[in-house]
């Protein structure tokens, strides 16, 4: 081996064991939280900035300096983080995604407040720890992760981990201490943050950025192991860190050189592209914060304010005024995150790309240099360069359609990184592109007008996307995505158009920023930036067009006039509120008000109180009525329905048509549901499925068929595999042999939603009911996507199932069990189905509430349809279904009428359950 590639192996070792460091506190955080810590970067930077201030500025001896910064003040800021940031979030059951945000908020304080006391100026004089060799560094690589290893194999405390991560509320009740295990994940995991930060901080440039964003970017390691294997993340952390180093001496010529150069200098960010975009995610869950899916109405006098001080500036002059010009630009921007997290629920925190190129392609395509494209004039180019941009949001939508929550935001802060590095940093984008202002607006005052116009623009598209059926459609995506896809919503094809159009807003606002500023910086759309963007928004209103103006607004002021980090360190205080205050800070200060400013008079049931009352009253009224007539219809007609939302009977409407079995045949039931004008066109039906999870059968040749005008149900013990044959037959499920046919066409490959538009409808065991939307916008969506767009099936069924009235005005957010499972039926009966899937209809309700839904299905088998049942009441099985299978170890062993094979179904359950 000569010398070059000796001396560069050890190079190359010395950045992997740093990185390898990086790897190795991140996955013992999140084995021990939960958490994916964004921050760790934060905290390797914050670290080394008070190593510096120990040793340079106050003069104490090195070893000092390090023993302080690593042994106290590392593991005592992690200590401090979970118990004031993330513990609430535990305790609160938070998902996954919650914690990003609060990690997220963490990032941006601590980088805002590194920016407000040590300047946002690279600091040259870092104290070097360790000498130029990497044997040091790597020994206390390998040994940190050989404990590691060993403590987590070897010891109680390893075991109590694992219980943590796996089930914290088992674990505790197991007599686990999940604090205090947390504690100490959190304490190792910010030493290692803060070993990383002192050891690179003589290496690297030392500013509340550089250092922050290359320990941010080595997150590739741990997410190359799966965010738990140590071995692995040690192994690709110091084969990356060689690689990288080697790639240094090639030299080829011609057009490949700057892209070797590129890769060579970025490698860890090439790794970070391929680890979020190819491998196997981390994270399920895509719920975002209640601050971004609260229904929030905004009052007509808080547009007017809003308008008011966006033309305040106009009458500024000098740098007040060529400051303002960057707020509605950066506005715009910050509406692309209101359409695609927001409103569509995706986690994106590469919207700085997006914006950045839209402002580097115009000030190519304004300059001329734009391949393949002539001259435009400055307008021009903004345009087209929108357009140029829109296809790009591809980029992240696609990985979208199958990633979800923390998974989609590392492919997308992937997608930042990469376009960050590898366009912004390059030589022609970093060589002082000018933009020129259109012509008539080159004076600040006039930009500043045109930049209103297309701001307004901008809304006036937001507004009318959000409100209309495309809107709707979001926001059930956003709010339960399983649920989108059952109503008939094309979950894949919205989520690309929401980034596309994300991208496309974001690209106008980057475009307007770069002509405000006359040139492209690519500092001002580097990675950070979009993190600050994506916390901003969450915190003051996601889905709140108003909270973007506000948070561009809020911004932009915060640092005019300033020393920089001022905005960032209050977004990032109103971040890591999102533990205290559920509902985000926002939320909080409104809802203080609203109780202020309420008269102060008796006290009043709420919905779920009223819902109480009107069964006790109903009950009641029944113990008075017991010699009535048999709700069933075979003693008499059904009396009038009890008044009340918590009884779920149908209307008078409904009641006409309800005929139980053995009715009289001669009286044909009138419709009056929301059904379709034709026939049903034939059964569902399975044919041999066959699923098989690993070494476990759970369908085995399973064959039924769903007869319409008749009520088919499933029924067995847990694990026999009704949910398995449930979800083949709603296509969210693909079975390994076996097809599903619907009317003799094959369908077993068709998605959820397109099934659901050819007339197969379903509501889930877990209630599956979009919160931020009404009663009535809940049934809206199941109308507007399901097989039959048909605007008057949504009065019809709000009628039928007792919901119309000022009930249908309400939020489906709080509402009792009884009422949500009446929403999600109408929401599935407001798409004209000729098969409706019901996964334990029953579960949650009272007696009265089952009675109610009983005469419904009754009403709606009477009508045609097709229905099957999942239900573990066999009463209520017995009451409703015309024909039972028994389902158990993934066979079924019995079929036939209810009275028949329910006796046997009973003595199954009972040996099974």
């Amino acid at each position: 081996m000569d010398s070059l590639t000796w001396d560069l192996t050890l190079a190359g070792l010395a950045v992997g064991s740093a990185a390898a460091l990086t790897g190795i506190g991140l996955i013992v955080t999140y084995r021990a939280t939960g958490v994916l810590n964004l921050a760790h970067g934060a905290v390797a930077m914050v670290c080394a900035y008070l190593l510096r201030q120990f040793t340079v500025e106050w003069g104490w001896p090195l070893w000092l300096g390090v023993t302080v910064t690593l042994c106290v003040l590392a593991p005592g800021l992690g200590l401090l983080l979970e118990r004031a940031v993330f513990r609430p979030l535990a305790l609160l059951g938070s998902d996954p995604v919650q914690t990003l945000v609060a990690s997220i908020g963490v990032f941006v304080l601590l980088v805002g407040g590194a920016a407000l006391v040590w300047g946002q100026g690279a600091r040259p004089d870092a104290p070097q720890v360790l000498g130029d060799e990497p044997w040091v560094q790597l020994a206390i690589v390998l040994a940190l992760a050989a404990g590691v290893w060993a403590v987590t194999r070897w010891t109680r405390f390893g075991g109590e981990l694992r219980a943590v991560v796996d089930n914290r509320p088992l674990a505790v009740l197991r007599g686990i201490d999940a604090d205090r295990v947390a504690s100490a994940g959190w304490a190792f995991g910010s030493f290692t943050a803060g070993l990383t930060g002192v050891l690179l901080a003589s290496q690297v440039r030392l500013d509340p950025y550089g250092l922050t964003l290359l320990v941010l970017q080595v997150i590739a390691v741990a997410v190359g192991a799966g965010m738990h294997s140590l071995p692995i993340a040690v192994a690709v952390a110091l084969g990356l860190g060689v690689v990288q180093a080697q790639l240094t001496r090639l030299h080829p010529s011609g057009w490949g050189e700057p892209l070797l150069q590129a890769v060579g200098a970025n490698l860890f960010v090439v790794a970070l592209l391929v680890s979020a975009l190819v491998l196997p995610g981390i994270g399920g869950r895509d719920a975002l914060p209640r601050t971004a899916t609260a229904r929030v109405r905004t009052p007509a006098g808080v547009w007017v304010v809003a308008g008011v001080l966006f033309l305040l500036p106009l009458g500024f002059a000098g740098s007040d005024l060529h400051t303002s010009v960057q707020v509605p630009a950066l506005a715009v921007v910050l509406l692309s995150l209101v359409v695609v997290t927001g409103r569509g629920g995706q986690i994106s925190l590469g919207q700085a790309a997006y914006a950045g190129l839209g402002a580097l392609f115009t000030a190519l395509l304004a300059a001329g240099r734009f391949p393949g494209l002539p001259q435009l004039p400055p307008l021009a180019a903004l345009a087209v360069a929108v357009l140029l941009v829109a296809p790009l949001g591809l980029l992240t939508g696609r990985p979208a359609i199958s990633r979800h929550g923390l998974a989609l935001a590392l492919a997308t802060l992937a997608v930042g990184v990469g376009v960050s590095r590898f366009v912004f940093d390059q030589p022609y984008a970093a060589s002082g592109l000018g933009i020129a202002r259109p012509a008539g607006f080159g004076g600040d005052r006039a930009y500043y007008v045109l930049e209103l116009a297309l701001l307004t623009g901008a809304l006036l598209s937001v507004l009318l996307l959000r409100r209309g059926r495309t809107g709707r459609a979001l926001a059930a995506l956003r709010d339960h995505q399983a649920g989108a896809a059952a109503s008939g919503v094309p979950v894949p094809l919205l989520k690309l158009g929401a980034f596309v159009a994300g991208a496309a807003l974001a690209a106008l606002g980057g475009g307007m920023l770069g002509m405000g500023l006359r040139a492209f910086d690519p500092a001002a759309f580097d990675p950070v930036r979009g993190l600050l963007w994506f916390a901003a928004v969450v915190v003051l209103g996601a889905d709140s067009v108003i909270g973007a103006l506000g948070a561009a607004a809020l911004l932009v002021g915060l640092d005019a006039g300033t020393r920089g980090g001022v905005a960032a360190a209050v977004i990032g205080v109103l971040a890591v509120l999102v533990g205290r205050f559920p509902g985000g800070p926002y939320e909080a200060l409104r809802t203080v008000t609203e109780r202020l400013r309420a008269p102060r008079r008796e006290l009043r049931l709420s919905a779920s109180g009223e819902a109480v009352r009107a069964r006790v009253v109903a009950q009641a009224a029944r113990a008075e009525t017991s010699q009535a007539p048999d709700v069933r219809g075979r003693g008499g007609a059904p009396g009038p329905p009890a008044k009340g939302v918590g009884r779920p009977v149908p209307s008078r409407e409904g009641l006409a048509v309800v005929r139980a079995k053995g009715a009289d045949p001669s009286v044909a039931p009138r419709r009056t549901g929301p059904r379709p004008a034709d026939l049903p066109p034939g059964p569902l039906t399975a044919r041999g499925l066959t699923v098989v999870y690993e070494d476990f059968t759970a369908l085995d040749d399973v064959s039924l068929e769903v007869t319409p005008g008749r009520i088919t149900a499933v029924v067995g013990p847990n694990g026999a595999g009704k949910s398995t044959l449930f979800h083949c037959l709603a296509g969210t499920v693909r079975p390994d042999a076996g097809r599903v046919e619907f009317a003799g066409r094959d369908i077993t490959r068709r998605a959820a939603h397109a099934r659901t538009r050819l007339g197969i409808a379903r509501t889930f065991q877990q209630l599956a009911v979009f919160p931020s939307l009404t009663v009535e916008e809940n049934l809206r969506v199941g109308a507007e996507q399901g097989r039959v767009r048909d605007p008057a099936a949504v009065d019809r069924t709000l009628r039928l199932l007792g919901l119309d009235g000022p009930l249908s005005r309400q939020p489906a957010t709080d509402l009792p069990t009884g009422i949500l499972r009446r929403v999600e039926l109408g929401r599935a009966l407001a798409g004209s189905p000729h098969v409706l899937l019901l996964d334990e209809p029953a579960a949650g309700l009272d007696t009265v509430e089952v009675e109610g839904l009983s005469r419904i299905l009754r009403a709606l088998a009477a009508e045609g349809t097709a229905l099957l049942i999942v239900e573990h009441d066999l009463d209520l099985v017995d009451r409703l279904a015309d024909t039972v299978h028994v389902l158990s170890a993934g066979r079924i062993v019995a079929t036939g009428p209810a009275d028949r094979v329910l006796d046997a179904a009973a003595r199954t359950v009972g040996d099974r359950s």
